[in-house]
């Protein structure tokens, strides 16, 4: 029974020493890159009424989220997305603000996703949001935003996908379909079974200019010069309308400088359904699921009360921490941390080392000798913590300096 004491739960796990201080610096380095654009923090319950993320808003499914009840015997839920929360909040503490409003957020998400699915069940996710603003530059601000985010973190080779949900609802609305068929062709889109999805078109009584539509998601993807086509392929201005604004997103991110990061995917459907316009995803190798992700959703604070169009992005950590490792990609900034070794009688002499290191920005902790443990034990235990350098004060009140593996250091 001890031992079952000692291991977590299924879908989560504990992270600890150098992979937990390479998570941290990979979050500050993104949180003051938000903070660059001008993001603002909030930070909302790690629960809620289980009303904030039911079907009606467009998140989880219901028998993926971790329900409970309070006293009240009201049903909360650990919140599997964020983005509703913030929503609440704007609705509540900004009802009546009409100009645009960023927030930034750090948190983490719980989904009761299938066990055989090897998915994590709490995960870590960083982002921001920007209500107000339903300009084709607010697209693009969030798209270099997220770009520069990820530059932030380490990453240099990633593409951002980027989709239209306003193009597949015209075709749907075009072909007359329902919400039973919609779904169902979500459903091969996500998954990109083109096969599925041209076998089921054929037992849907379409015209045929329809079907060659919704058969053609497979080819309608790339780079800019992919939307010309897709523009003609389509019949209804919903969807004419989502290409030409796509094409005003890129000559936006162009003044950036960072159209070499994007690509286009029409066929890109995101899992929640309170997305209304553009859809983006980014991509690196190292991991087979997405470490940004994001779109419009310019309906959903209506619900909470508040009209208000809104983009937003939110980067999947444990997915990129991965991506980073897998890459063998260095720490954006070097960790440096030493620990003062003493005895006794140099304690004075040790505190104030101690804080002179500090001082500098290196992280010291202070050890006091002890004559149970020899020096080799302790370069062995600077190398297991990952301590950079090793202050030895020496008997004679000198200082000698070694890094983790013992060699003499001259600073």
């Amino acid at each position: 029974m001890r031992d079952k004491l000692l291991h977590t739960p299924e879908g989560v796990r504990d992270i600890y020493d150098s992979e937990c201080e390479r998570k941290n610096r990979v979050l500050r380095n993104i949180q003051d890159t938000l903070h660059l654009y001008g993001n603002r923090d909030i930070e909302t319950p790690s629960f809620e009424f289980f009303q904030i993320f039911n079907h009606d808003r467009g998140t989880a499914p219901s028998n993926e989220m971790y329900k409970f009840f309070d006293r009240s015997n009201n049903t909360l839920v650990l919140r599997p997305d964020i983005t509703p929360s913030v929503a609440r909040s704007v609705a509540k503490y900004y009802p009546e603000e009409e100009l645009p409003i960023r927030l930034s957020y750090t948190g983490h998400t719980f989904t009761n996703a299938p066990q055989h699915q090897g998915k994590l069940h709490e995960n870590t996710q960083i982002g921001c949001e920007l209500i107000n603003d339903d300009s084709s530059a607010a697209d693009a601000e969030m798209i270099a935003c997220v770009i520069d985010c990820l530059k932030a973190s380490g990453l240099s080779e990633f593409q951002i996908v980027i989709g239209e949900m306003d193009f597949f609802k015209g075709i749907i609305e075009e072909a007359g379909l329902g919400e039973t068929e919609e779904e169902e062709i979500r459903g091969y889109l996500k998954i990109k079974n083109y096969f599925g999805l041209s076998e089921y078109l054929t037992r849907l009584a379409l015209d045929d200019s329809v079907k060659s539509v919704l058969a053609s998601f497979d080819r309608l993807f790339g780079g800019e010069e992919m939307l010309e086509s897709a523009e003609t392929l389509v019949q209804n201005e919903r969807s004419r309308e989502a290409v030409r604004r796509l094409k005003k997103v890129y000559q936006a991110v162009k003044c950036y400088g960072y159209e070499n990061y994007l690509s286009f995917d029409l066929g890109m459907v995101n899992g929640y359904h309170y997305y209304t316009g553009i859809v983006f995803r980014g991509f690196t190798y190292g991991t087979g699921n997405p470490v940004a992700s994001g779109g419009r959703y310019n309906m959903l604070l209506s619900q909470f009360g508040k009209d208000a169009p809104s983009i937003g992005f939110v980067i999947s950590v444990d997915e990129l921490i991965l991506a980073l490792s897998r890459q063998k990609v260095e720490d954006p900034v070097p960790f440096q941390s030493a620990a003062v070794i003493y005895s006794i009688e140099h304690q004075q002499k040790a505190v104030q080392l101690s804080v002179e290191l500090r001082e500098k920005g290196i992280h010291t902790g202070l050890i006091r000798k002890s004559k149970r443990h020899t020096m080799e034990e302790y370069y062995a235990y600077a190398s297991r913590f990952s301590i950079d350098r090793l202050y030895t004060i020496l008997e004679d009140g000198n200082v000698e300096i070694r890094d983790k593996g013992g060699s003499l250091c001259d600073i």
